[in-house]
Order: structure tokens, then C-alpha cells, then sequence
């Protein structure tokens, strides 16, 4: 980005000194006259890179994605092979919850990299059958685990590994 030049500066405060502020209320009308000598503007500082922040409820970071676009091409393509697999069928809330602590614990002293999480698709029901809750807990679980600084996306499945009834989480390289 460049700087402008002296004569586009003035230019700049000339417009910048013509504006007045939108009002909603008719009899709202500044009575104030531009000043003739604007202050002068400041430079913008420039833009820094803020850290990665750990994985949200919605299973991304603050900032948005963390996987370069050859990543997530290859995910949505399904051409990526899990290097673990954590089945959560036939678990209970708690069992879940553990599985998916020492798995990726076990992944992260191994250094894997792509885990795929099967939770099971969400099938509605009419009470007393409740279906659904590790799939709907995962992405806080996630969030809130000890091991959340090391997760660097989650993504949903491709079809050939589950679709819908699972996730890619991608570990951070260490």
C-alpha cells in the first residue's frame, strides 16, 4: 500500500472536511460549519498477524479456517486417509467423552495428523428415545478439551467416511 502523495492528501482533507453526518431526525441539522483547517488524518497502523485461537463450539477457530485450500480440497474430495479412526457407536456420554480424550491424546504422542471422529448420524426421534447427543456435544467437547491448542480444524466428513455421521479432525504439525 502506498502513501499519498502531498497533493492527494489535501485533496483528501478538503472532502474529508465536507462531510457531515447523516441525521434520522429531520430537525437534527449540525450548525456547524466545517473548520477551515481540518486536523490532518493519521496513518493507519499497518495490519499484524494475531495468534491462532483454540476451536470454537462450531468447530473452528476465531479466525476463521486454519487449513490452507489444498487441504480442504482434499478433505471435501475424500482423497485423505485417516491415520486413526475413533468409533463412537453404542457409547454413552461419558464413554464418549473419554474415547475421544485418549484418542487424541494417543494421536497427538504419535504425531497424526487426520483423526476421523464417527459419532453417527442424527436420526430425530419423539421422546422418551433421545437421539443425537455426542453428536450434538462433540464440537463443545472439542472445545473445551485439554487437548483443544492442538486441534487445528474440524471438518465434516467426506461420504466415503461417514458423510453426515462424521468429522476430520486435523492436529496441528508439532
Amino acid at each position: 500500500m502506498r502513501s499519498l502523495s502531498p497533493e492527494e492528501s489535501a485533496l483528501w482533507r478538503r472532502v474529508t472536511a465536507s462531510i457531515r453526518p447523516l441525521s434520522r431526525d429531520a430537525n437534527d441539522q449540525p450548525n456547524e460549519k466545517p473548520s477551515e483547517k481540518p486536523e490532518p488524518v493519521k496513518p493507519q497502523q499497518p495490519l499484524t498477524r494475531r495468534p491462532l485461537q483454540p476451536v470454537t463450539a462450531l468447530g473452528r477457530t476465531r479466525l476463521g479456517t486454519t487449513l490452507d485450500s489444498s487441504w480442504d480440497k482434499r478433505l471435501k474430495s475424500g482423497s485423505v486417509e485417516p491415520d486413526r479412526t475413533l468409533d463412537l457407536h453404542g457409547m454413552n456420554l461419558d464413554t464418549a467423552w473419554r474415547a475421544i480424550d485418549d484418542g487424541l491424546e494417543r494421536a497427538i504422542d504419535r504425531g497424526e495428523r487426520v483423526i476421523l471422529l464417527v459419532t453417527g448420524h442424527h436420526r430425530p426421534g419423539e421422546p422418551p428415545v433421545q437421539r443425537g447427543k455426542i453428536r450434538a456435544a462433540v464440537h463443545d467437547w472439542l472445545a473445551a478439551s485439554r487437548h483443544a491448542a492442538d486441534i487445528a480444524a474440524v471438518r465434516g466428513a467426506h461420504k466415503r467416511h461417514g458423510g453426515g455421521g462424521s468429522l476430520y479432525l486435523i492436529l496441528r504439525r508439532r
